[in-house]
């Protein structure tokens, strides 16, 4: 793994803290699907996955994503799906056989060295996983390797805190529970990293990319209830267990009893709408 010993720190904390979470985030993929189906298709627009594409999916989970590529790939094409978590890309790699597809193939690797061959690929796509790299621009780099002249790449990041309240409720109630500091949300690798407008853009212009644009696209999470959001966030949100997990029972407690209420302020008569702005940011390597 390349990148100094804090770097080197942080993944390590991040892998397992992602192997912890895997079982959790694959349980809720319906309702992860049906919150990014959209966004998930417009990316796999955005970035050219066509039929007979071969595409490298980075940061792939559990795969969700990857089933989708693979379907729109078809049996002539093909998708490699990486990911930091040997845990959670088991979970993917099965759940692509469940599905019997068999052009996918799974390898743990680290974003921002995904030892992969050179100019490879059609295309690529990284689903809310860019903002966690503590180097975006290397993972960037990484995937301008990895494809073939004037192949497509499409990342999907969280927008801003104030277009993201769930996420921002979350991280401060945690925070201060945590007896930590409010943090400056574009700090590298937190969810809301690469929120700043026009941000991406600049990243991926530096990694060598042209024809470089951003969507903006709101992605709301329904669910019947704020009681099955908190469920999901308890079981597979990553980022809010490593401050969570440290606290004693009391203090915990009190954390998450104050995420409720500030979190009941989105419930509708038709159950629990909370909001989410995404980007997503194209680019084309030359």
């Amino acid at each position: 793994m390349s990148g100094s010993t804090g770097e080197n720190f942080v993944k390590a904390s991040t892998r397992a803290q992602w192997d912890k979470a895997a079982a959790g985030w694959n349980a809720h993929a319906s309702e992860i699907r049906a919150w990014l189906e959209a966004a998930t298709d417009a990316m796999l627009g955005m970035a050219g996955v066509a039929e007979g594409s071969r595409v490298l999916d980075v940061a792939a989970g559990a795969g969700e994503q990857t089933l989708a590529i693979a379907q729109r790939v078809g049996p002539r094409g093909f998708v490699l799906a990486t990911d930091l978590s040997a845990a959670i890309l088991a979970l993917a790699r099965d759940n692509a056989a469940h599905a019997r597809f068999t052009n996918v193939q799974t390898q743990v690797a680290d974003g921002e060295d995904l030892q992969v061959e050179a100019a490879g690929f059609d295309a690529a796509v990284c689903r809310l996983g860019l903002m966690l790299f503590p180097q975006p621009l290397r993972g960037l780099q990484e995937i301008h390797r990895a494809l073939r002249p004037g192949a497509g790449v499409c990342t999907v990041v969280f927008s801003g805190p104030e277009r993201n309240p769930c996420i921002a409720i979350l991280m401060s109630s945690a925070l201060k529970h945590a007896g930590l500091p409010a943090r400056d949300p574009y700090l590298p690798g937190g969810l809301l990293s690469l929120g700043r407008p026009g941000l991406t853009d600049e990243l991926f212009k530096a990694a060598g990319f042209q024809d470089v644009a951003t969507t903006t696209m709101a992605a709301p999470f329904r669910l019947p209830s704020v009681e099955h959001y908190l469920d999901f966030v308890r079981a597979s949100a990553s980022p809010i267990q490593q401050l969570l997990d440290r606290l004693d029972k009391a203090a915990a407690d009190a954390a998450w009893a104050e995420i409720r209420q500030r979190l009941s302020a989105f419930e509708t008569p038709a159950g629990w709408e909370g909001p989410n702005e995404l980007l997503l940011t194209a680019g084309r390597r030359r």
